[in-house]
């Protein structure tokens, strides 16, 4: 049996640039807050959602799948940040949320904002039923709650599609999986549920670390670069997990969360990922031009 062909620059390269949104994306958020006053801050990130809403929108009427995910990945980044991430922190600050203390340091462990996202899990839920119910998708994780749930009658229940548009599917599957991965981090680290230093939460890390190996095993075999970086989401974010823990546990130091005093570092980062955008970019142009003639 003839052995399946990898993609292992289309892979990697997919990888390393969603993997850097990661860290890039906590950088932003931290100097906009050092560098900008309380008003300006929270118009500008809201300005920020706003862009990114557009551009996913925008991606919808882009011609080529590979440059229909690009928007779609980053208006989706551009609308976390901004009218999620930031929005959960206004209101925070705003109705006097305080902050998880570590006891021995009084360091903070955990921001306020983070504190209240576990109360939207049944909105998350709502959007999982759905997507369970109502649709028949490409989502491994989805497809196997099918299959366990309903049996025989998975094509029953779930008999259409929805209307496909590759940039709300790429913005959607980094919401879903953001959102996801953020509930699950919050519930380990609270001490009603578990605590940081449990041993679910390892085994969560461990788990999660695992399979973000078999989810790149099966991007190496995706030949198309539109279905790789959609891929490489899925890839990331469950990777990012045992990072986020690892960091929690102090284990390492998280050179994102400080970016002023890792200004090289970070620059290297940012360095990396824009040449790997401009040229995925370059690939979808490319592409569609060749088409075209």
């Amino acid at each position: 049996m003839e052995k399946a062909k990898r993609y292992w620059w289309k892979a990697s390269a997919s990888f390393l640039m969603v993997l850097f949104t990661m860290p890039l994306g906590h950088a932003v958020m931290i100097l906009m807050e050092h560098f900008m006053d309380e008003t300006t801050l929270h118009y500008s990130a809201f300005a920020m959602g706003a862009v990114g809403m557009l551009m996913v929108i925008a991606g919808v009427f882009a011609k080529g799948d590979t440059r229909q995910t690009l928007w779609g990945l980053f208006g989706g980044l551009l609308f976390w940040t901004g009218w999620v991430e930031f929005l959960f922190m206004y209101f925070a600050n705003r109705f006097g949320t305080q902050p998880e203390l570590d006891p021995a340091t009084g360091e903070i462990v955990t921001r306020p904002e983070y504190l209240i996202l576990p109360a939207s899990f049944g909105f998350w839920m709502m959007v999982m039923v759905m997507y369970l119910f109502s649709t028949r998708n490409g989502c491994n994780f989805i497809n196997w709650w099918q299959r366990l749930l309903f049996r025989g009658r998975k094509h029953e229940i779930a008999a259409r599609p929805m209307t496909r548009h590759t940039s709300i599917v790429t913005f959607m599957e980094l919401m879903m999986i953001l959102w996801a991965s953020y509930l699950l981090l919050m519930f380990c680290y609270d001490d009603v549920f578990l605590g940081e230093n449990h041993l679910v939460t390892a085994f969560v890390g461990l788990g999660c670390l695992i399979g973000s190996f078999f989810i790149f095993a099966k991007q190496l075999r995706i030949a198309s670069w539109g279905p790789n970086i959609r891929m490489s989401i899925a890839t990331v974010i469950v990777f990012w997990t045992p990072v986020e823990i690892l960091g929690r546990m102090d284990l390492f130091s998280e050179i994102w969360t400080d970016p002023l005093n890792h200004v090289a570092e970070m620059g290297i980062i940012l360095m990396v990922f824009v040449i790997l955008a401009f040229y995925l970019w370059y690939v979808a142009a490319r592409k569609k031009t060749v088409v075209s003639e």
